[in-house]
C-alpha cells in the first residue's frame, strides 16, 4: 500500500476542508498543484492571501466588498424600499445573476440554528429592522434557503416585521427544498422571485 508523503497529505487535508471538496477531489487538486509550474502555485497562494486581506463586509448591508460600501448599496438607482434578505454574500451574487431584483439586500450572516448554537442575536436582524425603519420599506423578500433553518429564520423575521406594516414575502418554491441558492440556476431563481408569496 502506497504512503502519501507528509507535505502532500497536509495539502490534501487543507483542501478537504473546503466546501464541496471530498478526499478524491482534494487528492487530484493536490497532485495537480504539485506538478504545475511554481508560478501558478505562487499566484494561487497570493490570490488567496490578497482576497483575505482586501475583502470586507459592507457597512450597510453585510455583503462582501473591497470598499466600505458594496456596489449594490452604492448604486443610486436601486429601490431602497424593497429589501431582499439572504443568509450570506453568496446568495446576493446568486440573486443578482437573475437580473430581476432591483431593490437592496440585507445579509444576515447565517440562519437561526439551535443545533449549532446560533440564535437571533447572532444574526444581523437588529440592523435589518433599523434599515427597514430608516428607509420606510414597503416590501421585504425573505430569500433564505428553503431548508429547516432558512424557513425558521424567515418566519421569525416576518413576525418581527408584521407590526411595522411592511409587506413580507417569501421566494416561491422554484428552488428545491434543501438546496442552496448559490447552486440554483438563473431561471429557477427568477421564477422563485416572480412567484414569491406573502408570509
Amino acid at each position: 500500500m502506497s504512503q502519501i508523503i507528509e507535505p502532500i497529505a497536509r495539502l490534501i487535508n487543507q483542501l478537504t476542508r473546503l466546501p464541496g471538496i471530498g478526499s478524491k477531489t482534494a487528492q487530484r487538486l493536490a497532485y495537480h498543484l504539485i506538478s504545475s509550474d511554481a508560478n501558478q502555485a505562487e499566484e494561487l497562494a497570493d490570490a488567496i492571501y490578497y482576497a483575505k486581506e482586501h475583502v470586507k463586509f459592507c457597512t450597510i448591508c453585510g455583503n462582501i466588498t473591497d470598499k466600505d460600501i458594496c456596489y449594490v448599496c452604492a448604486d443610486g438607482t436601486r429601490n431602497r424600499q424593497q429589501f431582499c434578505v439572504v443568509k450570506d454574500a453568496k446568495d446576493v451574487l446568486a440573486m443578482e445573476r437573475t437580473g430581476e431584483f432591483k431593490g437592496v439586500y440585507h445579509v444576515l450572516g447565517g440562519t437561526i440554528s439551535p443545533m449549532e448554537g446560533i440564535g437571533p442575536d447572532d444574526l444581523r436582524i437588529k440592523e435589518l429592522l433599523e434599515r427597514i425603519t430608516e428607509n420606510d420599506a414597503k416590501e421585504v423578500i425573505m430569500a433564505t434557503n428553503p431548508d429547516v433553518e432558512g424557513e425558521a429564520t424567515a418566519v421569525y423575521i416576518s413576525r418581527l416585521l408584521k407590526p411595522l406594516g411592511v409587506k413580507v414575502t417569501r421566494i416561491a418554491n422554484g428552488v428545491p427544498v434543501g438546496a442552496d441558492l448559490e447552486y440554483a440556476d438563473e431561471i429557477t431563481l427568477s421564477k422563485a422571485l416572480e412567484g414569491r408569496r406573502e408570509m
